[in-house]
């Protein structure tokens, strides 16, 4: 445990909405005025819902003069490594030496490669982040002889002309977690960039004994590592649990996560203004209060509220029942799945593992929500409100967001908390969950195989939008494909919760 001592940031990292760019845009501004140094943007190019990211940091940086910028983190397999590093410079050079650069080496595939590019597998994503990474420093490096050559298995490129350099030594920040990443990040990164929500006790201590090892290894001194974090949590009156508490809570505990795991950066995910104002107007002085003067010697490590024990209850969460059936058809042999392991009667459940099971049903609701959307939808093409055209586009981007409906590859829709993309893999939660209880394996393999059976019912309703628009009257086809999608969806979500909220509230979300 160690304190690298950087200087302390805070940032916030917003939603690029593109139902409401003006807030998106808002929320940046407010970010500058109420003082946080770092506005940062997730970046998912495959996703309809969300405005570009870098035409978004443009865009902003125009509309700001001080507070600097980033992609949280950008997304590397769909930005080639050269024309981001000149993206990069030249928003650098065109704000006044406001922009930094975090990268990531993707995490969901199936839209990734769906948007044209090919697969790899997490070892080859590595082996591409850090020829990734030889290609932007070359390019910056403007006043080096010779054009950029980086002949790599992933990115080749045989004497590009450098340049622009960019107007300061922008930082570059790998989203990371898996041991080969940090590796990566000792040997080439500038800083470290997980999110808290994602860890697990003890991973900061590990994490950074991983990167120290390997920059020493790599002749580099760890501290010019910057440790970074992405942290959400929630304002309240009364300490309960790891950021949720009153605002001296909530500095307790960053202050003790710079001076024993050595954060220095803190980003703020939220989408809230008055939680953004609360961060930087109250919580962020005190952290540099606390962390000052700790390090001038003149006080012990400060000690948050909340090491004090946590009331324990018995899981409230419940699962959500499925509807009765729309229609006769259905792909599904319910009687055929495993119930999983009975919960302990005894076992009682933190604030925090209650929010962590709760967590699995909103984003299930936010599914049953879309559903009803679509049967709307389908309602204005029967009542000729809305071209079948019309429809299937909006269906197809519901479509596209199915094809992995896994927790860790769907929720990149809906849930802020999960698509917080960085270096999770495609089906990282299920493998967590299996590795930490292995009586889980059948409950996973058969909500595998209706993932894949919801995908094809899916493509289905596609197909029948398809047919609606050249026969004269396939209405009812069209309702019969709706319905099953229903029937399949609804009683799938009500099966997940039924097997998996109590595991991931007992063993967390990996």
């Amino acid at each position: 445990m160690t304190d690298y001592l950087h200087d302390l940031q805070f940032g916030s990292f917003l939603t690029p909405s593109a139902g409401n760019p003006d807030d998106a845009v808002a929320l940046a501004v407010l970010s500058e005025q109420v003082g946080l140094d770092l506005v940062t943007f997730q970046d998912h190019p495959y996703q309809p819902g969300f405005l570009d990211t870098w035409t978004l940091l443009s865009y902003v940086a125009a509309r700001t003069s001080t507070v600097r910028l980033s992609p949280n983190v950008a997304n590397v397999p769909l930005r080639p490594p050269a024309v981001l590093a000149r993206s990069a410079a030249s928003l650098d050079l065109l704000s006044g030496g406001r922009v930094e650069l975090a990268l990531g080496a993707g995490a969901f595939w199936d839209a990734i490669v769906a948007m044209g590019v090919p697969r790899l597998s997490p070892g080859e994503s590595v082996v591409a982040l850090e020829e990734a990474i030889e290609v932007v420093r070359q390019t910056w490096d403007a006043d080096a002889r010779g054009g950029v050559r980086v002949d790599g298995v992933h990115h080749q490129v045989l004497g590009a002309k450098r340049g622009p350099a960019p107007s300061h030594d922008i930082g570059l920040w790998v989203g990371a977690l898996k041991p080969r990443m940090l590796r990566l990040i000792g040997r080439s990164a500038d800083g470290w960039l997980p999110s808290l929500f994602y860890l697990q006790p003890g991973d900061l201590a590990r994490g950074n004994a991983v990167i120290d090892e390997a920059a020493t290894e790599a002749g580099r001194d760890p501290g010019q590592v910057r440790r970074l974090l992405n942290v959400a949590g929630t304002f309240s009156t009364t300490a309960r649990a790891q950021l949720d508490g009153p605002p001296a809570h909530w500095a307790a505990e960053l202050a003790q996560l710079t001076l024993t795991e050595g954060v220095s950066t803190f980003i703020l995910a939220s989408d809230d203004p008055r939680q953004l104002r609360v961060f930087a107007e109250e919580v962020a002085p005190e952290v540099r209060e606390l962390v000052g003067a700790s390090r001038a010697g003149a006080v012990s490590t400060p000690r948050p509220a909340a090491a004090v024990p946590l009331t324990r209850t018995a899981l409230a969460v419940r699962a959500t029942p499925a509807p009765a059936p729309r229609g006769e058809a259905s792909v599904l042999d319910e009687a055929a799945r495993p119930v999983g392991p009975t919960p302990d009667p005894d076992r009682r459940y933190t604030p925090h593992e209650q929010a962590t099971g709760q967590h699995l049903v909103d984003i299930h609701d936010h599914l049953r929500a879309e559903l009803d959307q679509l049967h709307d939808l389908i309602e204005q093409v029967a009542t000729g409100m809305l071209g079948a055209a019309a429809a299937r586009s909006h269906i197809h981007a519901m479509t596209l967001r199915q094809n992995k409906w896994v927790l860790g590859g769907y929720c990149e829709s809906y849930c802020r908390v999960v698509t917080t993309h960085h270096t999770l893999e495609d089906e990282g939660i299920f493998p967590h969950l299996r590795r930490r209880d292995p009586r889980l394996g059948p409950v996973v393999d058969q909500l595998r195989v209706e993932h894949e059976q919801i995908h094809e019912v899916l493509e289905e309703v596609d197909r029948a939008l398809v047919a609606f628009v050249s026969v004269e009257d396939g209405m009812e086809d069209l309702r019969r494909a709706v319905d099953l999608l229903s029937d399949t969806l609804l009683s799938h979500l009500s099966y997940e919760e039924q097997v998996l909220v109590e595991p991931i509230a007992r063993l967390g979300l990996g």
